[in-house]
């Protein structure tokens, strides 16, 4: 505290300033606490009242503590310097007056009698030291103010604190029920002050004296910080300078515990703001202009975050073997980061931890714990990850994927084991006695070094307190040191950890030097709770200026002014670093963990080359749009450079995870656009891209719920998210950004829709999203204001949407872009988008992301004869929509190649076997996992000698269309309607033997519902388009080969128009082309060849037909797209001409059949995988 703070030549009555009674003094054992002799009053006895009041909290758990005394102290000396200032100099002689006036009504043994008891009861410091009696105190002359003028104005004191109600915690210190027995000291009291007030002089301040004083308790009865705060605020001019600063001590440490008590979660994130005027701007203190350049290859990372052992022990259980070590992570992992478009890889927890962290944790509920990740023992890689060769080992194998190591560095505290605790203790903040004297520190000593020893308080072990500090003993020579423990002021203290003390130049080059280590080893350092050691905040934490404390308890009476503490640490410690590194180790990535509204600061002055952006999480998180939307305006404004620099991310790892707080929905993957084609760094949490929902705690060895990747969410992530990670470029610089408003239909502007458009090397985009659950429509048309000056010299400029996107606006100028989340391309004129800007409605949570702009002259009017097509909607390719535009006739004379009449003759044409005929008693083709046609037993030898009718029942007659084909798609269209009957006439023939018999049965009735009739004759006519002239059978079509996918897309409305099932179309139309392309496929079938297959799926339209698909990294066969696909071919290949020789006739119809059930066998023991089922195919075995 403040020494002094009394009036000049007035002793020291109390000795802490405030009333103590004899009682106090013997039920407290308050002179066990002082020098002996009590020779005078301590001039700070901060520590003394601190052991007062854990005494008074020992007997009763509810008194006050030391800060409440402390205050009461302050309170005290301003009331009595103010009373004595006015007895002494304004009214000389007016308490003579005023005890003579009481002893007109009470008697002069009345005064003397108040008097007396209240010295006995009350003794001053020299009669309770035996120097005086009190006779002779009250009878002492010697001073300017007499014995019993100093009893009169602490008997007048302590009548204030009885009546003062925040001051009741304090009052078996100083309660007035003895004196009241005694005698009627409250009679003369109020004679005392209604004298004063009815023929005394008035205070300065215009009432009687006692009026003056008491006007503090009046104005807030129930709070010491609140009657402080009046004396400061009313009384200040009156007060000398000392007195006034130990004011401000008093309100800071009465704030200390007013914060610790209100703590608690915080508010709602502000909108950040820049310059001067925003919150906890400086003007003295500068904020100059000092980016820090980008490497190349800064300005696209893309960072994920795995907490190392958490992450070894996930893939353990993914591989089904244990990992432990960083060298024994797979290649595949890192192929897999790699192919997501992730190039920066943050692992949490890789230096050497605090065993003391390790054994708090155990001891505290988890058995299983590791010691925290920032709770540190030393900077080298942990030997139980395989230290520094295995390090090395992950280091390069990730390297050659285009992946960099990140790592933290915790620069503002160490363990509390720590190599520097244990050799350097200097280097941390630190007391030579507890801050409180109620800590006790008899637990086990947490240091394995021999002669340190480190103990926690008692208040943690059984949950009763968080002590700020913890004893460092060497046990030597007995030296105890009180270090604190790191702090950020927010919640408790770490209490694992030793805060280092960065006023000392020794610290902050130590602290450099292994930064320096770090960055040799890491091209990307992520540095913990960095705004900590921002000059402002390590000394509003640490070393408060006066009105600036309440952080962290016990710091207030350490504070310092702005100057000292410049004068202690005069550059700010994060410049020092980035210039060091700059110079030292250059090509790495700094990126502080920053908070507190000094993003801007961390970035722009500091140098860093990247700060967190927590308000991108938490604004959008509860849909505060408005105020997110604000703070990127607010950057823009004020320098868009800083914008390029945040770190954007979805959960930190000390934060609920991106599943929890997001969901799994289109509001997440929207808010995960957002991320990715923001600009600056964006940053993926743990287990974000599988779903997990599990937080981590940075002292896990292992995940401790199940969980296991959601496939669903990887695909869309792989579908909506990646590629867009993969072209950063596009997205990271803020040089072209522009943010739009959203200009609602009804004229308004919608908060809740995010649109903005950016260009880079690799092109340029627009992203709108509307991160609300309501509809919405409007149109981006017109930027807010960018600064394309300094921050010191702005000039604000708006960009319409078309400068924004650099676009040609002239005549005939048409721009392309496709929606990469719907996958549709968009036509629009320059002149539209130049003036109009680009409409869109929006659902509750959609997204766009308008990419691949293209510009495109219109010499011939056709890309306006396609606007006018789609009227403003999208198509999948706009290439195709104006090709089909460009043949629309020769188009239209290809789809009328299939007439409906005819489809519908051609399924009427493979209607079931007639009952009784073996074709209906024989079992068709394979439909289980391993099963094979069963043949027929001879124990009905009558099935395969019963003769065979042809298909007899009536037919629909030749439909009038087919005599407006041409001539050689009309034969094959007659060749498939006369199929069935052929094959059911061969499948009478006793000639081709039961087995070919018993085959051709089983197809047929397997042919009605498949629609193979139809699908054979579409992939005919799909035959003329994509390879014209190989059949020189078929027609010749007028629509090139290069343009057959508008017929595939032409035959699926056909047939969707004709079956009225959409889904249907589709596949009916995949088997038509894959046959279309597959003539060797047919032939090789018919000559029994199985192995064309593994040849066959390598063409994408054959694939596509049989259902390939990946799942989980294999490829996989759609069982039944299989068997739809073999039953086609075999119309294709029954229809080839048959021989003449009628065994060579059988023989062909059994191999074709034994290759089909052989590629179902195989695919069945496969498991429907293509790659086991190929290589069955190629292995011995028929071919």
């Amino acid at each position: 505290m403040v020494p002094g703070s009394r009036p000049q030549d007035y002793p020291d009555y109390f000795v802490f300033a405030f009333p103590l009674s004899v009682d106090a003094w013997d039920r407290y054992a308050v002179e066990a606490l002082l020098p002996p002799g009590l020779a005078a009053a301590p001039a700070d006895p901060a520590w003394e009242i601190r052991r007062l009041a854990a005494r008074l909290v020992q007997e009763r758990p509810d008194g006050p503590p030391a800060e409440v005394l402390l205050a009461l102290r302050t309170l005290n000396q301003a009331l009595r310097f103010v009373a004595v200032r006015y007895f002494r100099h304004d009214n000389p002689g007016s308490l003579d007056r005023g005890r003579l006036w009481a002893a007109r009504r009470l008697g002069d043994s009345g005064v003397a009698g108040v008097l007396g008891a209240f010295v006995d009861l009350y003794p001053p410091l020299d009669v309770r030291a035996g120097r005086s009696d009190t006779p002779g105190f009250l009878g002492d002359r010697s001073g300017p103010l007499t014995g019993d003028d100093l009893a009169t104005i602490e008997l007048l004191l302590l009548y204030l604190n009885v009546g003062n109600p925040a001051a009741a915690p304090a009052s078996p210190l100083f309660a007035d029920d003895a004196l009241r027995q005694r005698v009627s000291y409250v009679p003369f009291v109020t004679i005392f002050e209604d004298y004063l007030a009815e023929h005394e002089a008035p205070g300065s301040e215009g009432v009687s004296i006692l009026q003056l004083l008491r006007a503090p308790l009046l104005a807030s009865p129930g709070s010491l910080f609140g009657q402080l705060a009046y004396i400061r605020d009313h009384w200040g001019h009156l007060l000398p300078d000392d007195l006034l600063r130990g004011l401000q001590l008093a309100l800071d440490v009465l704030r200390e515990i007013d914060l610790h008590r209100a703590a608690g979660p915080g508010g709602p994130a502000p909108v950040l703001e820049f310059g001067p005027g925003r919150a906890g701007w400086q003007d003295d203190r500068p904020e100059p202009e000092a980016f820090s350049n980008d490497a190349a290859w800064m300005s696209n990372v893309v960072l994920i975050a795995k907490s190392v052992h958490v992450w070894l022990d996930q893939l353990g259980k993914r591989h089904g073997r244990p990992f432990t070590r960083l060298d024994q992570i797979p290649d595949q992992e890192l192929d897999r980061l790699a192919a997501w478009g992730v190039n920066g890889l943050w692992l949490i927890g890789l230096w050497e931890r605090s065993e003391a962290s390790r054994r708090i944790k155990q001891y505290m509920g988890n058995p299983d714990a590791a010691a925290s990740a920032y709770a540190l023992h030393d900077y080298r890689i942990a030997d139980e990850l395989g230290g520094e060769d295995a390090w090395r080992d992950l280091s390069e194998r990730a390297g050659r994927r285009g992946i960099r190591l990140a790592s933290d560095m915790v620069p503002n505290h160490m363990g509390i084991d720590s190599t520097w605790v244990v050799e350097h203790p200097e280097y941390f903040l630190q007391l030579p006695h507890p801050p409180y004297p109620a800590y006790r520190f008899d637990g086990g000593n947490l240091c394995d070094t021999p002669g340190v020893g480190v103990r926690i308080e008692e208040g943690y072990w059984n949950r009763s307190d968080a002590a700020v500090v913890f004893q460092r003993v060497d046990e030597g020579s007995g030296q105890a040191r009180y270090i604190y423990h790191g702090n950020d002021g927010t919640s408790m203290p770490w209490n694992d950890t030793a805060q280092l003390d960065f006023l000392r130049a020794d610290v902050r080059e130590a602290v450099i030097r292994v930064i320096l280590d770090v960055a040799r080893r890491f091209p990307i350092i992520r540095f913990d709770a960095a705004m900590t050691l921002a000059k402002k905040h390590y000394q509003r934490l640490w070393f408060p200026a006066p009105g600036d404390s309440g952080a962290i308890p016990s710091r207030a009476e350490h504070g310092m002014t702005r100057e000292q503490f410049d004068a202690a640490m005069p550059l700010e410690f994060w410049r020092e670093v980035v210039d060091r590194v700059a110079k030292e180790a250059p090509d790495t990535l700094l990126l502080a963990e920053a908070f507190w509204l000094m993003e801007g600061y961390f970035v722009r002055t500091l140098g860093m080359h990247r700060v967190y952006n927590s308000a991108f999480m938490n604004m959008l998180k509860l849909e505060d749009n408005a105020k997110y939307r604000q703070t990127l305006k607010n950057v823009l404004e004020f320098s868009p450079a800083v914008l390029q620099r945040f770190v954007n991310f979805m959960n930190n790892p000390d934060e609920r995870t991106a599943i929890e707080q997001f969901g799994k929905g289109d509001k997440y993957f929207g808010c995960m656009l957002m991320m990715v084609t923001l600009p600056g760094l964006p940053m993926i949490g743990h287990g974000q891209i599988e779903g997990f929902t599990e937080k981590y705690g940075m002292e896990y060895r292992r995940a401790y719920w199940d969980e296991h990747p959601d496939e669903d969410l990887i695909r869309r992530h792989e579908r909506d998210i990646f590629p867009l990670m993969r072209r950063r470029s596009i997205f990271s610089g803020a040089e072209h950004f522009s943010l739009f408003d959203f200009e609602g239909d009804g004229g308004w502007v919608d908060e809740n829709v995010f649109a903005y458009a950016n260009r880079g090397p690799e092109g340029k985009a627009l992203i709108i999203y509307n991160n609300a659950f309501d509809r919405t429509s409007g149109r981006v048309r017109l930027s807010s204001a960018i600064n394309t000056g300094s921050a010191e010299q702005p000039h604000l400029v708006r960009r319409s949407l078309a400068e924004a996107l650099d676009l040609d606006t002239s005549a005939g100028t048409w721009h392309l872009f496709r929606d990469h989340l719907e996958g549709c391309e968009y036509l629009r004129s320059g002149e539209e988008l130049a003036g109009d800007g680009l409409h869109t409605p929006l659902n509750g949570y959609q997204a766009r992301a308008l990419v691949d702009w293209r510009t495109v002259r219109d010499a011939d009017g056709s890309w306006a004869r396609v606007a006018a097509m789609l009227r403003g909607g999208g198509t999948p390719d706009l290439g195709r929509a104006r090709r089909r535009l460009q043949l629309e006739g020769e188009l239209a004379e290809v789809r009328s190649w299939f007439p409906p009449a005819l489809l519908s003759w051609l399924e009427a044409a493979a209607v079931p076997a007639p009952a009784g005929t073996p074709a209906a008693r024989v079992a068709g083709p394979a439909t289980g996992p391993g099963k094979t046609k069963k043949p027929v037993t001879p124990a009905v030898p009558a099935t395969l000698t019963t003769p065979i009718t042809p298909i007899t029942p009536p037919l629909p007659d030749q439909p009038r269309e087919l005599d407006d084909l041409p001539e050689g798609l009309a034969a094959w269209a007659r060749a498939l309607h006369q199929l069935p009957a052929t094959v059911a006439a061969l499948a009478a023939d006793p000639g081709l033997g039961a087995r070919t018999r018993d085959d051709l049965a089983g197809w047929l009735l397997a042919l009605p519902g498949s629609r193979g009739l139809e699908i054979a004759y579409a992939a005919a006519v799909l035959r003329t388009v994509r390879r014209p002239g190989e059949d020189r059978r078929l027609p010749r079509a007028p629509v090139p080969p290069a343009d057959a996918d508008l017929v595939a897309e032409d035959l699926t409305t056909v047939l969707r128009d004709w079956s009225g099932h959409d889904y249907q179309a589709t596949r009916d139309t995949r088997l038509a082309e894959a046959v279309a392309l597959g003539n060797d496929a047919v032939r090789s079938l018919a000559a029994g060849r199985a192995a064309w297959l593994a040849e066959a799926l390598a063409m994408p339209a054959f694939a596509n037909a049989a259902g390939v698909h990946v799942h989980d990294g294999i490829r996989w066969l759609g069982k039944e797209d299989l068997e739809s696909l073999l039953q086609v071919l075999l119309i294709e290949a029954l229809s080839l001409p048959p021989t003449n020789d009628g065994a060579g006739q059988a023989a062909r119809i059994t191999a074709l059949f034994d290759a089909r059930d052989l590629i179902l066998a195989a695919a069945a023991r496969a498991g429907y995988q293509v790659d086991v089922l190929i290589a069955a195919l190629a292995g011995p075995g028929p071919a």
